[in-house]
């Protein structure tokens, strides 16, 4: 039986799927600092893989970081990557922030394609900062595994269940609904993965202490990085008065006298890796495939035997 997984409004979800991203006085977008911080951090992980990805995906470049996909890109030495969106809207913005021009196809010869990959069509799926605010986690990841070719990985990150602890505290004593959905543990997301079918799955996590100098900078990092997608939260607009006494209490709760009375927050970061494996078929007393599946198997056992 399935895990429960922590509840998530599927329609506010896509709203903010759907999104525009900020932009930068120049008009690009930009995404939230703290993606491209955990994103940079991620990449350095891709040094611990031997065998370079020929083609990559990144699944929704503009949150999970427009300056990540070049620091990626080039630890991959200029590796065709996918670019997938929620919409052809945002796609257009991730073509334009990344270099390309969607009216242009020439300009793609640069190592940019539009659009989901293919069954098989990319040795890496790169996804940061995405998964904890899906209402159906366990269905993109098996979208992911169908676009890795056999031996290709994904590296993903996403919030763990610590984060934002110290406002979840702060809602419970005002006698509040919570400030957002809680967020799946890095031992669950293991079990997710192989599940929809990923091989050595390795999860690891570390926290990430920020701190603001007001409560209006804090609430607008918070909304830069997503929503309260949570399915009791507050319903409806809850006023000035509200948001007055709001601000109140983070400056008596999450002040820290070691931050020179800065306000604290602190955000989990799960990362997680692992491989697509090549299928195994189960020997029994009598057994059926089908012809193109062992025609498939053929070929693969004859590519391998061909790198030895």
């Amino acid at each position: 039986m399935d895990k429960p997984r922590p509840p998530i409004d599927s329609r506010a979800a896509a709203r903010w799927a759907a999104l525009p991203p900020s932009v930068a006085p120049d008009g690009k977008p930009v995404s939230p600092w703290l993606h491209e911080e955990v994103g940079r951090r991620m990449a350095q992980r891709l040094s611990w893989i031997t065998v370079k990805p020929r083609s990559w995906a990144h699944w929704a470049p503009l949150s999970g970081g427009v300056k990540a996909h070049g620091v990626v890109q080039e630890a991959l030495g200029r590796a065709p990557a996918y670019l997938v969106e929620a919409d052809g809207g945002r796609l257009r913005l991730a073509e334009r922030a990344l270099g390309g021009t969607w009216w242009n196809p020439a300009s793609w010869g640069a190592g940019l394609l539009r659009g989901e990959p293919g069954p098989g069509a990319v040795d890496m799926v790169w996804a940061n900062m995405l998964l904890h605010h899906q209402a159906d986690p366990a269905k993109l990841l098996r979208r992911w595994h169908q676009s890795l070719a056999v031996d290709g990985y994904l590296m993903f990150s996403c919030l763990g269940p610590d984060t934002l602890g110290e406002l979840r505290e702060l809602y419970a004593r005002a006698g509040w609904p919570p400030p957002s959905a809680p967020f799946t543990d890095m031992h669950d997301w293991g079990d997710l993965l192989l599940e929809a079918g990923f091989a050595e799955p390795v999860m690891d996590m570390e926290t990430i202490r920020l701190s603001f100098e007001t409560p209006a900078r804090l609430v607008a990092e918070l909304r830069e990085l997503g929503r309260n997608l949570h399915p009791q939260r507050a319903q409806g607009l809850r006023g000035r008065r509200w948001r007055d006494e709001l601000f109140a209490r983070m400056l008596m709760e999450l002040a820290r006298p070691d931050e020179q009375g800065r306000l604290v927050l602190c955000f989990e970061i799960v990362y997680g890796h692992a491989f697509k494996a090549a299928t195994r078929h189960r020997v029994a007393p009598e057994s059926a495939i089908g012809l193109d599946e062992f025609r498939s198997a053929l070929r693969e056992r004859k590519k391998n035997l061909g790198n030895l």
